[in-house]
């Protein structure tokens, strides 16, 4: 009974049933069952009237009765197992995700992310997903270059995508920017890449061009996949063009503004400091030019910067950031698309994403004598 004065609570609204449907529609819960789970037994007609019914009775799957009857969760994982301080001012992932959600919303696909604290959480992860039958299938980022997710998803049969991931390693003595080989030589997870390599020698074009000769590549964090491949690039870069090894040459950090700083202020303390550096993200690429700027170094009179990615921190610090620029969004598009055309039954396909072009604005130029 409701207490005097107290005001009737309404009543929850009940979720259809496939009785609901059933009853409406004028067939049995087996045939909606076969018609909502587009299983043979009922004509097409049938499903296209069960189905109508139940969309305007607002029907939607329980996804416990869902996983138990080993159909799909409707929903995909990302896990991002770095320091959570850099997720937040790093803008490469937010826009990343961002491509991901525009693919999943159109099929009404949720996204399920977590941040770990290292590989062996992000693996554990897995394994309870997969038991739990939570995500039909994972987006993997940051690949490395001893992984051990892509054996333990193909142990478990977990469809997977590698955001980032290296080609399948070239034949012997070929060039290092060579195109991915043939399909039957890749991994059995579907891969989406992009070419790291041709990338840095864009950027060594542009700051040779420049008569730059010693030039520091502050990369990212070490043992990842890119951040080996960029590396590797700038040193085959150099060589060809015989610059000094001693005066081109990369240092490794976590990523953050912090690190970024502080590898800064270590390669200008150098007897012969760089005439460029190259800064793996956009970040690190602006802290990188308040050090300068705290210091009265001029940018880019004394110094020239490069920002591996592009961002709207590069286009408002003063000066404008020279960056690579590429669709990141896209390539979190394409890396969904993949994923789910894995899930209909489609092949493991290793994929190149749009490859960068670099923006030069007004931090590179004519590099100093001294």
């Amino acid at each position: 009974m409701t207490a005097p004065g107290e005001a009737a609570r309404p009543k929850p609204a009940r979720r259809p049933t496939i009785k609901d449907i059933a009853r409406r529609a004028g067939v049995s819960e087996s045939a909606v069952s076969f018609a909502l789970n587009d299983r043979p037994g009922v004509s097409r007609d049938t499903r296209a009237r069960v189905r109508r019914v139940a969309e305007e009775l607002g029907w939607q799957a329980n996804s416990a009765a869902r996983a138990l009857s080993g159909e799909r969760a409707g929903a995909l994982g990302l896990v991002l197992a770095r320091p959570a301080q850099t997720l937040g001012v790093e803008s490469f992932f937010l826009q990343l995700v961002s491509g991901i959600q525009e693919v999943l919303s159109a099929r009404n696909i949720a996204l399920l992310f977590q941040v770990v604290e290292d590989l062996g959480t992000e693996c554990a992860l897995y394994r309870r997903w997969w038991a739990e039958r939570r995500v039909d299938g994972v987006l993997v980022v940051d690949p490395r270059t001893e992984d051990p997710r892509p054996e333990l998803l193909t142990a478990l049969g977990l469809p997977a995508v590698v955001i980032g991931g290296p080609p399948a390693p070239a034949a012997p003595g070929a060039h290092p920017d060579a195109a991915a080989p043939d399909a039957a030589a890749q991994p059995p997870l579907a891969t989406v890449w992009a070419d790291d390599a041709k990338a840095m020698a864009r950027i060594l074009d542009h700051l040779y061009g420049l008569g730059h000769r010693r030039i520091v590549h502050v990369a990212g964090l070490p043992g990842l996949a890119h951040t080996e491949r960029r590396i590797r690039s700038l040193r085959t870069e150099a060589a060809r063009r015989g610059l000094d090894e001693r005066h081109v040459h990369s240092v490794t950090t976590d990523y953050s503004d912090a690190e970024g700083a502080e590898a800064t202020r270590r390669l200008l303390d150098a007897a012969r400091p760089p005439t460029a550096i190259i800064y793996d993200n956009d970040v690190m690429a602006v802290a990188g030019t308040a050090v300068a700027a705290g210091r009265g170094i001029p940018v880019p009179a004394a110094l020239s910067i490069v920002a591996w990615d592009d961002s709207a921190l590069c286009r408002v610090t003063h000066p404008r950031l020279t960056a690579l620029v590429r669709d990141t969004p896209g390539f979190g598009r394409l890396a969904a698309q993949e994923l789910l055309g894995v899930l209909d039954g489609g092949p493991h396909r290793t994929v190149q994403g749009e490859l960068p072009h670099l923006e030069a604005r007004e931090s590179t130029g004519p590099a100093s004598r001294d």
